[in-house]
């Protein structure tokens, strides 16, 4: 290309910037003459300039064209269900903080549910919906596990194209970072010896998953050379098939150098019942625990330890309490909840679990002592200690200050099967109220069992007529949206009128009962559509 002048320089481009940003008043263009005409020349020199920087430039060459997406062999999705997937990643009209909410369903907290439902199915994601599932998969975390599960492979090719998605092939089987499979040893070695920490406890995880011994004997080639913080993450994957071959390797970690790895290799090892540690815990807990006959009724003594030595703290005690805590009670809390449960009937008189918790303490060391003991059924798994210790639902202690938290309790029903869960917590709500229950209510299993859902639906129902603050249900109200059982809603229908108010109650309580009904029985009876709208769960599957 021929040009009457030469072509424009780096500094020239650079002096037309500069005049722009300062001003043609404080720095002339080059080329001009200072006045009112040279923000025009400005502008004239700049599209010059611009046409000939253009004109220099050489077309680049086509980049090839992506490989195919994989195939998804999955069956598609009904059309119904296609459409509802639409409607729940399409803007969804939600409460802010402390909102009225009306009485519309929140179909955001209904996406979580729809994709668990869609997934036992086995059903393949729309092509068009995968950019929106993606979009949502990014700003909530919860969903990445479900959503990346129904998108698929062409989810992966997707996300290879928008960096937004990149986290897809990060958390995705067969994404950038790939685990190797069973058989790909070069791979694995190559993984463990030079990835990246993230991709490191993803192998081993899921290694450990179906290889306890390989995972273990892999982290102990390069144990030696790993940093602490590093360490502490790798054994803490050993708490997934937790097992009596691991005891070796842990009892070599409670020499650590580090406090942090000590305490959790002391932590995994009072989980083996069985293991060393749990005996040297079981003889220094019992030492600390006597039942006192000479009394009318045979009392438990607490003798706290008076020291821990080098020996305890080997073995992952503590020595120094937290603010506000005793010493003593800190490293006696320690030694009970790492001591085997199976130690104290044959301590205690051969007595069981229940007969163990309902002997009175003194010293007002009960709490203490029952509170180490709800950490060791929970650590231990012992759902005939957490029995115990629950005690029955409807008992006072249960619903106010007490022995055993709440916290601890929901803890202790971890332990149990879900349906004895769910009927202890109905109990305790036809007993207490739903004041203290949202605790409990989360750690019972999605669709609530009947007697469940009934004794939440009676309790609401209670508190409208008694005039309650409606506003403190509102966690227990949304809870019931996404767990209560869409069979359950026929039984709303006489709550959805706007009850008369007492003198007492809140004013607009009445209006917002009503309202909050009315969301929760379409909700339910959404939930029912859009099960249909997927057909019949697969064998073992759950529904909406």
């Amino acid at each position: 290309m021929n040009t009457s002048s030469p072509l424009p320089t780096a500094s020239a481009w650079d002096e037309l910037i500069t005049a722009a940003l300062l001003g043609t008043d404080r720095r002339t263009p080059p080329g001009a003459a200072p006045g009112r005409d040279a923000p025009t020349a400005l502008l004239d020199a700049a599209a010059a300039e611009t046409v000939r920087r253009r004109a220099g430039l050489r077309p680049g060459r086509a980049a090839p064209r992506p490989e195919p997406a994989a195939e998804d062999l999955r069956p598609p999705l009904p059309g119904a269900a296609a459409r509802r997937l639409a409607l729940l990643l399409a803007d969804r009209p939600g409460a802010g903080a402390g909102g009225r909410r009306g009485a519309s369903p929140d179909l955001m907290e209904l996406l979580p549910q729809w994709l668990t439902a869609v997934n036992a199915r086995g059903f393949a994601a729309p092509a068009e919906s995968l950019p929106a599932l993606l979009d949502a998969a990014r700003a909530r975390t919860d969903l990445r596990p479900a959503a990346l599960e129904f998108a698929g492979p062409r989810a992966l090719w997707l996300a290879r194209l928008n960096p937004d998605w990149r986290f897809a092939l990060r958390a995705t089987r067969g994404g950038d970072t790939a685990l190797p499979g069973p058989a790909e040893a070069e791979r694995t070695e190559r993984l463990w010896q030079e990835g990246l920490f993230a991709e490191r406890v993803a192998l081993l995880a899921s290694i450990r998953s179906r290889d306890p011994d390989a995972a273990r004997e892999l982290l102990a080639t390069t144990w030696s050379t790993e940093r602490a913080e590093d360490r502490l993450m790798f054994l803490d994957s050993l708490r997934t098939g937790l097992a009596p071959r691991d005891e070796p390797f842990l009892e070599q970690a409670l020499a650590d150098r580090s406090r942090n790895v000590r305490a959790t290799a002391a932590e995994l090892l009072s989980a083996l019942p069985g293991s060393a540690l749990a005996a040297r815990m079981a003889v220094r807990a019992g030492a600390c625990v006597a039942v006192d006959h000479t009394r009318d009724t045979p009392t438990l003594l607490v003798e706290a330890p008076h020291e821990c030595d080098a020996a305890m703290e080997r073995d992952g005690v503590s020595p120094h309490a937290p603010p506000g805590r005793g010493e003593r009670s800190w490293w006696f809390g320690q030694l009970l909840e790492a001591a085997p449960l199976a130690t104290w009937p044959a301590r205690l008189g051969g007595r069981t679990p229940q007969q163990i918790v309902a002997l009175p303490v003194a010293d007002d060391w009960l709490s203490e002592l029952h509170a180490a003991w709800c950490r060791a059924a929970v650590r231990q798994r012992d759902a005939d200690w957490a029995r115990a210790l629950l005690g029955a639902p409807s008992s006072p202690g249960a619903g106010g200050p007490g022995a055993v938290s709440l916290a601890e309790r929901a803890k202790l029903l971890g332990t149990l099967p879900p349906s004895e869960r769910a009927a202890w917590v109905a109990g305790f709500i036809a007993a207490h109220g739903l004041s203290e229950a949202f605790q409990l209510l989360g750690v019972c299993s999605v669709p609530w069992a009947a007697p469940l859902g009934r004794a939440v639906v009676d309790a609401l129902n209670i508190a409208r007529d008694a005039g309650s603050y409606p506003w403190s249900f509102s966690g227990v109200m949304g809870l019931a949206e996404r767990c209560l059982d869409p069979a359950e809603s026929s039984r709303l229908d006489a709550l959805l009128a706007v009850p008369d108010e007492p003198e007492d109650a809140s004013p607009g309580a009445g209006g917002y009962w009503a309202e909050a009904f009315q969301r929760l029985g379409r909700t339910l009876r959404l939930r029912a559509l859009m099960a249909e709208e997927l057909g019949p769960p697969a064998p073992g599957g759950q529904g909406t």
